[in-house]
């Protein structure tokens, strides 16, 4: 017995002296960073944003040069005769002589046009996949500054019901003093709190992670200063599904891609026909011989280049453009399908999650807190058993941690909907 209770006290001294430190500001002024500055700098400094803006602009100077006529052809013609050095004959005989001539292949009426329209979708296609890439980037910066103004939260909240276990703590060990309480309760109140430090240290390792998740998507240096967040709020909605729905069909990036895309194989359907066509070449020759005895010869020639492989090559050519339609009509409305669906979820959970942050705001939380208030009172008059007690901190721990968590998901899913209808929601904050 005398043993038990020495190793009793020595735990009790060493969880003592394991002591919940307050939260460190990472930040070296301990100023909060905004979010719209750091959306700011993601935007100017991401390098998968700048490398789709720049495929952008690059696939912007295709269609001129896709749409322009082919480069003439010059031609120098030199013709002896009797000798092959230069110039043989060309006195003497009619056969001798020097020219110039050019040469234009044109291609059937319509078919620049449409190359340059179908480059012209390429191009807005591009710019679509670089405005659905900035926003997936900046609603990771959200996400990720979301996470850490919740750790930060959880933090303080592991801290304060630290303090309530301190009591608890104290307590337990004021009845065992006086022989009213057992070893057991001050041995599960040391557990408990060793619980909240390693609490809090996983707390700390999500905190790193977070912290190099958003440098790297703000492109800075993993050993910069940490980022210190505003306090994680409620953000309000007046927004039905239906409204955002019609936003996301408007806007969504993704949805707009696929649109251009069947755009563009319409047009690459009607290339498909015009190449059914002939194409055409110019050829202009100017001929010089002894000018003394014989006038200059002009020659003006036109050729057609005659598809006479359609069924090996024309018709192949507008079954696959067809059938290239048609897919891209079918992932059109299967990407609609897919944000539609993905809305519904985001917003049933904001929809949802607001109503949960009520009940736990106006009910279970400050019922919580009574109970507990209560039975430590109980408790330290010999009126509650203490696993009653222990029991009712754990629940008042988890209903932290629970509200904070939902509140999180929420801001989560409205970073979502405005990723997918380019709404901004984050100026209606309570």
């Amino acid at each position: 017995m005398r043993i038990l209770n020495r190793c009793i006290g020595t735990l009790f001294f060493v969880v003592c002296a394991v002591t919940i430190v307050p939260a460190q500001q990472t930040s070296p002024s301990g100023t909060p960073v905004k979010l719209d500055d750091l959306l700011s700098e993601a935007e100017g400094r991401n390098p998968q944003i700048q490398s789709a803006r720049r495929s952008w602009e690059s696939s912007q100077h295709v269609p001129t040069q896709v749409s322009t006529l082919p480069d003439p052809q010059l031609t120098l013609q030199h013709v002896s005769v009797g000798s092959p050095r230069p110039f043989s004959g060309y006195t003497n005989s009619d056969f001798a002589y020097v020219g110039f001539g050019f040469s234009q292949d044109i291609p059937y009426p319509g078919k620049l046009r449409l190359r340059g329209e179908l480059a012209g979708k390429d191009a807005d296609v591009s710019r679509q996949h670089y405005e659905s890439a900035r926003r997936t980037i900046l609603a990771d910066v959200k996400a990720a500054y979301y996470q850490l103004a919740y750790l930060g939260k959880t933090r303080t909240i592991l801290e304060e019901d630290g303090r309530l276990l301190e009591q608890i703590e104290l307590a337990a060990e004021a009845r065992y003093r006086t022989g009213s309480g057992t070893q057991q309760e001050v041995l599960q109140a040391q557990i408990e709190k060793t619980k909240l430090l390693r609490e809090i240290t996983t707390s700390e390792l999500e905190v790193g992670r977070a912290q190099a998740e958003i440098k790297q998507l703000l492109s800075r240096e993993q050993s910069s200063p940490d980022i210190e967040t505003d306090d994680l709020a409620e953000t309000t909605t007046v927004y039905t599904y239906e409204q955002l729905l019609s936003a996301a069909n408007s806007n969504n990036p993704e949805i707009a891609a696929m649109q251009k895309m069947v755009e563009r194989q319409g047009l690459q359907v009607g290339l498909a026909r015009k190449d059914f066509y002939p194409d055409f070449n110019v050829q202009y020759m100017w001929q010089r011989t002894d000018p003394t005895r014989v006038r200059a010869y002009y020659m003006l020639t036109f050729g057609v280049r005659i598809p006479i492989y359609r069924a090996r090559r024309q018709q192949p050519e507008l079954a696959q453009a067809t059938a290239d339609q048609n897919r891209a009509r079918s992932d059109l409305e299967a990407q609609s399908q897919q944000t539609a669906f993905e809305l519904r979820q985001q917003y049933l959970t904001v929809e949802k999650s607001a109503e949960l942050l009520k009940i736990y705001h106006e009910g279970l939380i400050p019922q919580a807190q009574a109970e507990l208030q209560a039975g430590l009172a109980a408790y330290q008059n010999n009126r509650q058993d203490f696993q009653a007690l222990l029991a009712s901190f754990r629940d008042l721990l988890m209903l932290d941690q629970e509200y904070w968590q939902t509140l999180l998901e929420r801001e989560k899913a409205l970073a979502q909907i405005e990723q997918s209808t380019g709404l901004s929601l984050r100026g209606q904050r309570e």
